[in-house]
């Protein structure tokens, strides 16, 4: 029995409803530019499934497929600055406070190669 991916079955409600808006906006920009899914998928290199799937917002979607999709309607521009570390205000001040350079687990070095 595999365990099931509590992300795809049970998001937090803020991540399902921004792929899901993500989905419908792809969807529109889709539209908007009179492209058929299979126009579109054969132009990322992906199957139809794959496209209606974004469209729909399926959290088990890969993000490669969202940003293909981005990129297919000229929309990924923002898309390289959604977690720039210039923007994140939260994470510098923590980073501050700790002076770490790397996250490292509390497990001290072993030799097992």
């Amino acid at each position: 029995m595999t365990a099931k991916n509590l992300l795809t079955t049970a998001p937090p409600y803020e991540v399902e409803q921004a792929i899901t808006r993500l989905g419908r906006d792809l969807r529109t920009a889709r539209l908007r530019r009179n492209l058929t899914i299979d126009e579109v998928a054969a132009k990322i290199g992906t199957g139809p499934r794959a496209v209606m799937g974004a469209e729909k917002g399926k959290l088990s979607t890969g993000i490669a497929v969202y940003a293909a999709l981005l990129w297919a309607y000229d929309l990924l521009r923002p898309f390289g600055t959604l977690a720039d570390p210039l923007a994140d205000s939260d994470g510098f001040a923590l980073d501050q406070l700790s002076g770490r350079e790397r996250a490292r687990s509390g497990k001290g070095l072993d030799n097992d190669f």
